[in-house]
């Protein structure tokens, strides 16, 4: 199992598991004021789904990018336009047949974007989980960290 995951994109892994993380934390902060709790659930669990599908759609439209030459900014644009045109496509259709409450949908949805910024504690978790750590950093070989070069007598600096 832990082969598997190792075998995800890393920054994909930890994305989807805070929006899994944030999507338990809503569910169980959301459940005790919701009158109808499944629907609460149910709604709350779709949006986090198409969150997860969003991730995967990005990383996908992403990866193929890198391999693209000029055409990598249209297809980019294209992926997360037709994202976000399935998004409102699926919110219109809860919205007309008034089987969830489209809110929550997008409460779940929006996980993907606090997932973003609680990455730095799930890439933390992933590092513990997997017994790894980050590498340090280190100077290119061809740069002297140390010294830096001296300008000749009668040479003039560059200002900044």
């Amino acid at each position: 199992m832990i082969s598997k995951l190792k075998a995800i994109n890393r920054g994909l892994l930890e994305l989807d598991l805070g929006i899994l993380f944030c999507g338990m934390v809503c569910q169980l902060a959301g459940m005790w004021p919701a009158r109808h709790k499944g629907m609460y659930a149910a709604a709350l669990w779709l949006g986090i789904v198409l969150a997860l599908l969003g991730t995967w759609h990005m990383y996908r439209t992403l990866d193929r990018a890198l391999d693209m030459g000029d055409g990598a900014a249209r297809a980019v644009v294209t992926g997360g336009l037709l994202r976000y045109a399935l998004l409102c496509i699926i919110l219109g259709i809860i919205m007309l047949t008034d089987v969830l409450n489209p809110l929550i949908v997008f409460l779940g949805y929006m996980m993907m974007k606090v997932a973003a910024y609680i990455q730095p504690f799930t890439h933390k978790l992933c590092n513990m989980f997997f017994h790894e750590t980050d590498p340090v950093p280190q100077p290119m070989p061809d740069e002297d960290p140390v010294t830096e070069p001296v300008p000749a007598e009668g040479q003039e600096t560059e200002a900044l």
